[in-house]
């Protein structure tokens, strides 16, 4: 069976993107891993009428909707290649399955690349945590960090004072500039020049980042800005330009979310700096309206 649409990724951009095709009354499968990137978070926050929810919660409830449409097809299972296929595109499964479509959509995500800290990878999602905006209030008033790992950690520096007492632990790093140290210090931002050795805390829970010098600063939750890298090289595959982006690889998409290859759309964080689930669902909205339409016209 040729589908009119497959789409490699089955979370929340994957899904947006899935239930405009499947009300177009057109063909689409979605092949999923089930290892969404916000696993790690028990709540998500900031999303129109589901603040506070659990992103597994709130998944399971849009698969079933989208199920619903008779033609829609799940694959539990990993796309590991495509490839060009006459008009069309043909993915393989690790299965050994082989699916055809018309139109392809990329919606794999992105993986963290945390960095080898003790305490940091049990933590993650929960008091180690990267957008303020999404977790942040969580912590207001309460001794916040943030961990120096790239130039973008100066920009978190600057700006978690808006939640409460910040220190900005340099782990060894050199300092800023002078004009940024005015800045922090401006903020009231706290510098502690130190290698950073350990979290510690009860459970998920964190009350002190230890320093080399063994000394703990007391601290309830830490923003970290990992680099991260895409979960496929599909769209190298496929010959999608790749740009890179503050923390990573970003798949370029035009307004209507089509990469540079004709007839494949990119949605999600695959294709933005900033991610969060709404910017995910408004991609797959747009990625999956224009693939209709593309389909049409």
């Amino acid at each position: 069976m040729q589908y009119d649409a497959i789409i490699i990724g089955g979370s929340f951009a994957g899904l947006a993107t899935a239930i405009y095709i499947a009300r177009a009354r057109r063909t689409v499968c979605i092949i999923d891993t089930g290892l969404p990137r916000n696993r790690f978070a028990e709540h998500s926050h900031g999303f129109f009428a589901q603040d506070g929810k659990a992103p597994g919660e709130m998944l399971a409830i849009a698969r079933e909707q989208v199920a619903a449409y008779p033609t829609v097809s799940f694959k539990s299972d990993a796309a590991i290649s495509a490839s060009k296929a006459g008009d069309g595109f043909e993915v393989a499964l690790a299965s050994g399955e082989v699916l055809g479509a018309k139109r392809l959509v990329l919606a794999y995500g992105i993986s963290d690349e945390l960095p080898d800290l003790p305490g940091l990878a049990e933590r993650w999602g929960s008091t180690a945590i990267h957008c303020p905006y999404c977790h942040g209030y969580e912590f207001s008033g309460q001794k916040l960090g943030v961990l120096s790992l790239s130039p973008m950690s100066v920009h978190q520096a600057q700006l978690i004072p808006e939640w409460g007492p910040t220190t900005f632990f340099l782990n060894g790093q050199d300092a800023p500039d002078e004009t940024i140290m005015a800045q922090l210090r401006a903020r009231n931002v706290v510098i502690e020049p130190d290698r950073v050795v350990a979290l510690h805390g009860e459970g998920k829970a964190l009350s002190g980042v230890e320093l080399e010098n063994g000394r703990i600063v007391e601290t309830a939750a830490l923003y970290v800005g990992p680099r991260n890298r895409l979960n496929s090289d599909i769209a190298q595959q496929l010959g999608c330009e790749i740009e890179e982006g503050p923390l990573g690889a970003i798949i370029r998409t035009d307004a209507m979310k089509q990469t540079t290859v004709p007839n494949v759309f990119a949605a999600g964080d695959v294709t933005r700096a900033a991610h969060n689930v709404t910017w995910a669902v408004s991609d797959g909205v747009m990625a999956g309206s224009a693939l209709h339409r593309s389909l049409v016209f």
